[in-house]
């Protein structure tokens, strides 16, 4: 009798205790809030003192995980059936901006609760660049995601998708829900809302059937699931397998929790207690001031006289940060910035921020208050209103490009006379200041620059081929190869080439691009197109490989082209005299004498003997033998067209702080 009136206070206290998560066991578990939850954590994920599962904190660029500690038996044995199953959970994200957000949630079932190697971004914690969609990887994932990636083929920046071994989705739907009725008609939802709402993802073992559903968190399941998939998990998942959630997020400060949880094999998950939920934050909510209801009527004056300071201040400032927005602008909002962000980002396009200048105008690093992201403002002086509507339309159309190897253009902001356009920040500068600019930058290796050409190489091909439309870059470059944080070279700056045409007399002819790069065709016309990319990319192959740029003097003070200069050696048989000698021999010969005639070949006279961009991956990643080159001199004598033009070469020519470079927003060209 002593023992049990001793073991009673921890009997009622281990009952407590349970109750407070819900009911656990070996084939399921419901948690309603998640105060003393044993879960298995990485990352950003945590469990706040509230009781919410913070999968991710706000910090850009970062990924969490949140797996049940212990694995759930899906299938009896080996290579069996998995059994059918079901989960249902509570979430919501809170993102800093209304409109935008970076990048979303997956429910997941996989192998191990060990995703060290994934990568954040758009692959959200469950994959990277080397595994996305081997099937290896034995991961099944629900993902509510909130931006759209054209690389997985997403169907837009509001979905719900069910995924196999990766980010590409077997099938998808936008977010929303069927109002159960006769019609069933659809209600539309907003994942970034943030609102809370609910989530169910239920397989069915006898038909192999995928379903997932949400809805509001008030509102009961759904009859018809939103996204339904025929697809048997038995030929992906393994015999034991851990249940948990993966996020990640991109360069938008963005939250992502779960309020609560149950999941269930062989039966339905169980019911989450909506009424023990705990609340979900809000990024602007703040406590209100209860100074009003305490002042006397001589406060009240005084804080009208101080209210009225400040407004006369306001006005002073209002110039300041005046911006120039017209009616059409409307539909561009989420890309607009407010001047005044961007002003207050650069403390007021200080020099000390300063990162280089181009022929249009100046560039800044600036910091974003609201949600610290890192950009780079560009400043460009722009007089003329003729066409300033269909070159914001392409600043927009083109802020939705995303690939790892092209800088994001996340925006823009007018002015009277002036237009800034606000890229990511690239934190290791350009390329061409580690080729050519030997003080305080380490020699680059072959691999980390036939990493960087590759890159490159992608980067234009998606421009050209792969996105919904052909975008000519006009002014490719090493000094436009910029390098982000593990140094992937990036192509950037797409120019102002189509504000300049723009703001130009149509009679009056001009060249595009910059001294050295341009092809035959552009000197001659003035007409960019793909070919004129893949010319000035055969010379950016000769420059990194040789380290040279690509106007050479000789010893008399003369000027020749790069090209002609390997060109001449591969006449002699000496190629691999060419070489940059800073890399000391230390590289691979098959690939260097592979990227010297890659660069011959794209920088040919002829525009139809240049091979496309998918070409160029082809010889690039060995899939097909690159051509022997003909026997003509491929040469082409620039100098004496652009002196024939009215140029001066010698003012035109390097160093890159002197050339004016005609390029940036890319043209677009309609789709294909």
């Amino acid at each position: 009798m002593k023992i049990f009136h001793f073991l009673l206070p921890i009997l009622l206290f281990q009952g407590f205790h349970c109750a407070a998560f819900g009911a656990t066991g070996d084939d399921h578990f419901v948690f309603s809030g998640f105060h003393g939850a044993d879960l298995n954590l990485d990352g950003t994920a945590t469990v706040t003192p509230e009781g919410l599962l913070e999968l991710t904190n706000g910090t850009v660029q970062l990924k969490g995980h949140a797996f049940f500690p212990a694995p759930f038996r899906l299938s009896r044995f080996p290579g069996g059936t998995v059994k059918s199953f079901s989960a249902s959970f509570v979430f919501g994200i809170v993102t800093a901006y209304p409109n935008l957000s970076c990048h979303g949630i997956a429910f997941v079932v996989a192998p191990s609760k060990n995703f060290t190697t994934t990568l954040a971004g758009q692959y959200m914690g469950l994959a990277n660049i080397d595994n996305n969609g081997n099937a290896s990887n034995h991961i099944f994932a629900a993902e509510l995601d909130t931006m759209q990636n054209i690389e997985f083929e997403d169907i837009d920046n509001n979905h719900i998708g069910v995924n196999i071994n990766g980010l590409r989705s077997v099938r998808s739907h936008a977010a929303g829900y069927y109002i159960n009725s006769e019609n069933e008609r659809f209600q539309s939802m907003s994942l970034i809302s943030g609102d809370v709402m609910q989530a169910w993802v239920d397989y069915t073992e006898e038909i192999a059937q995928i379903d997932v559903t949400i809805a509001p968190v008030k509102v009961s399941k759904p009859a018809r699931p939103l996204v339904s998939a025929m697809y048997n998990l038995s030929g992906v998942l393994t015999e034991q397998a851990y249940i948990g959630f993966s996020s990640a997020t991109g360069p938008i400060n963005s939250r992502h929790y779960i309020l609560g949880w149950s999941f269930g094999i062989n039966q339905p998950a169980p019911p989450v207690d909506i009424a023990k939920l705990p609340k979900m934050p809000r990024l602007d909510s703040k406590p209100r001031s209860k100074v009003q209801e305490i002042l006397t009527p001589v406060a009240v004056a005084t804080f009208l006289l101080a209210l009225g300071i400040v407004a006369v201040l306001l006005l002073r400032k209002r110039l300041r940060y005046a911006e120039l927005r017209e009616d059409w602008e409307v539909e561009f909002g989420p890309h607009r910035f407010s001047y005044k962000d961007l002003y207050h980002a650069t403390d007021g396009f200080n020099k000390k921020h300063l990162l280089g200048v181009g022929g249009f105008g100046k560039v800044y690093k600036g910091v974003l208050r609201t949600s610290r992201l890192e950009v780079a403002v560009k400043r460009v002086t722009h007089e003329s209103r003729q066409g300033i509507k269909e070159f914001v339309a392409e600043v927009v159309s083109i802020g939705h490009i995303r690939h790892r190897n092209v800088v994001e253009l996340l925006g823009y902001c007018r002015r009277k006379g002036e237009l800034l356009l606000v890229y990511g920040y690239m934190p290791n500068g350009s390329l061409d200041k580690y080729l050519h600019y030997e003080l305080g930058k380490p020699v680059l290796s072959w691999a980390h620059r036939f990493q960087i050409i590759k890159g490159v190489a992608s980067g234009l091909l998606y421009l050209h081929e792969k996105w919904g439309k052909v975008v000519i870059h006009r002014d490719v470059k090493a000094s436009n190869v910029l390098l982000d944080k593990e140094m992937n070279g990036r192509l950037g700056d797409f120019g102002l080439s189509r504000l300049y045409d723009h703001g130009t007399d149509a009679q009056t002819t001009h060249m595009v691009g910059t001294m050295g790069y341009m092809a035959p065709e552009l000197v001659r016309m003035g007409k960019a197109s793909p070919p004129t990319d893949v010319f000035a990319f055969g010379t950016f192959l000769l420059e990194v490989t040789c380290g040279q740029r690509p106007i050479r003097e000789d010893a008399r003070g003369g000027q020749f082209l790069l090209v002609d200069w390997v060109l001449d050696h591969w006449h002699g048989g000496t190629l691999l005299e060419t070489v940059d000698p800073r890399l000391l021999e230390d590289y691979d010969v098959d690939e260097v004498s592979l990227v010297l005639k890659l660069g011959l070949l794209c920088s040919h006279p002829y525009n139809n003997a240049r091979p496309s961009m998918q070409q160029v991956m082809e010889y690039l990643d060995r899939d097909t033998p690159v051509p022997d080159l003909a026997s003509a001199h491929l040469s082409f004598n620039v100098m004496a067209v652009l002196k024939s033009k009215g140029f001066d070469p010698h003012i035109m020519a390097y160093p890159p702080s002197l050339v004016v470079s005609i390029s940036t927003i890319s043209d677009l060209s309609g789709g294909r």
